[in-house]
């Protein structure tokens, strides 16, 4: 039985398998040059036993399709009725390759709807992808800034640490926290989860708490959107502390809601000049109001940046992780009898993820 794999479009440098990925019953065929962008070859595939087709074949001849991101309707169009699509499928952005999905039978797993819990951290994409950005939006702000982030002391005289805050310590938060503090830098944290607080200090950062008694805990561990009276209190503290930034990394996001706008233009321009704003949550609308998605913002020499898939640029390690969590999707979840993929529907990982399923 084959697990076929895809290459992404032209804007995704990642691949949905990488090496040394196994699967008892299953082939893997990969669609050739699909893990080059990653800095995967097709020969290193094929000495470790990966069959290399064309994508007309990997969609033929593969009863399940893994793929980063949800692939063309053309592509959705020529897979087998009854086969099993695996990956980023993102429905709500995507509605006319639902259609053609529910048309022709085949059964979808959305694998980024899989809940926080315990038992799905193996195959938790959300977490080990942001986890990378968190960590890449560091090192792109520490190459931005134009100063060091540690102090370091010389014979021509100290040189002071970086200031750096992170706004939202979800995981790509905690992470940015993490290689902020690593690369020297004097860090602080916000998050409205009152939950948050010790995760920030226990990385030795200091938590930047807002004088108002309202918590930001929302169901399964994300934020909620807070009150008005909150978001004044919030921005009052912020203003105290923001001047003194020389980095503030926005990670902050609502679930199925345009991201919240933290970092007022009034704020940046409270930045000292040269100073860097990096916003992760571009894609939803952004946590600064300057922020453009895709782009480089000058304000009175303070710069935005937010980039488009920020871990694009580590594509071999972000490759390797995704593709470890799509394994063990498959291994803990799924069962060979009678030559098809057998499920329970009644597991609550499959009736999180699963987004369309054919009738057999």
């Amino acid at each position: 039985m084959f697990i076929g794999v895809l290459k992404e479009s032209q804007n995704e440098n990642r691949v949905a398998l990488t090496l040394g990925k196994k699967l008892n019953g299953y082939d893997f065929l990969l669609e050739k040059e699909a893990g080059i962008k990653a800095g995967y070859s097709d020969a290193a595939y094929s000495s470790y036993g990966v069959l290399l087709a064309s994508r007309e074949d990997v969609l033929s001849r593969s009863q399940i399709i893994f793929c980063v991101n949800c692939p063309d309707v053309k592509s959705i169009s020529a897979m087998n009725t009854e086969s099993i699509l695996l990956g980023q499928l993102a429905p709500a952005k995507n509605p006319e390759a639902m259609k053609i999905i529910l048309d022709k039978g085949i059964t979808a797993f959305s694998i980024e709807k899989l809940p926080r819990i315990t038992r799905a951290q193996f195959m938790d994409v959300l977490s080990s992808q942001s986890s990378l950005a968190g960590y890449q939006a560091v090192m792109l702000a520490a190459a931005q800034l134009g100063k060091t982030f540690p102090m370091m002391t010389t014979a021509a005289g100290n040189v002071a640490a970086a200031r750096v805050l992170v706004i939202g310590a979800g995981v790509a938060g905690l992470q940015a926290i993490a290689t902020a503090r690593r690369l020297g830098a004097v860090v602080s944290a916000f998050d409205v989860r009152s939950s948050s607080k010790g995760e920030v200090e226990s990385l030795g950062a200091m938590f930047v708490e807002i004088p108002n008694q309202e918590t930001g805990d929302g169901a399964g561990g994300y934020a909620k959107e807070m009150s008005e009276a909150y978001k004044k209190a919030q921005e009052e503290k912020l203003l105290e502390v923001i001047g003194k930034q020389d980095v503030v990394i926005t990670t902050a996001q609502i679930p199925n809601k345009p991201a919240p706008k933290i970092i007022t233009t009034k704020m940046v321009g409270m930045m000292p000049e040269n100073a860097v704003v990096l916003d992760l949550a571009g894609e939803s609308g952004g946590n600064c109001e300057l922020s453009k998605w895709g782009e480089e913002v000058v304000f009175n020499g303070r710069r935005i940046i937010s980039p488009k898939n920020i871990i694009n640029s580590i594509a071999n390690t972000a490759s390797n992780l995704f593709s470890a969590n799509l394994i063990a999707f498959v291994k803990n979840l799924f069962k060979i009898e009678e030559n098809k993929v057998h499920f329970d529907l009644n597991d609550e990982l499959i009736k999180s993820s699963l987004i369309m399923r054919a009738i057999y």
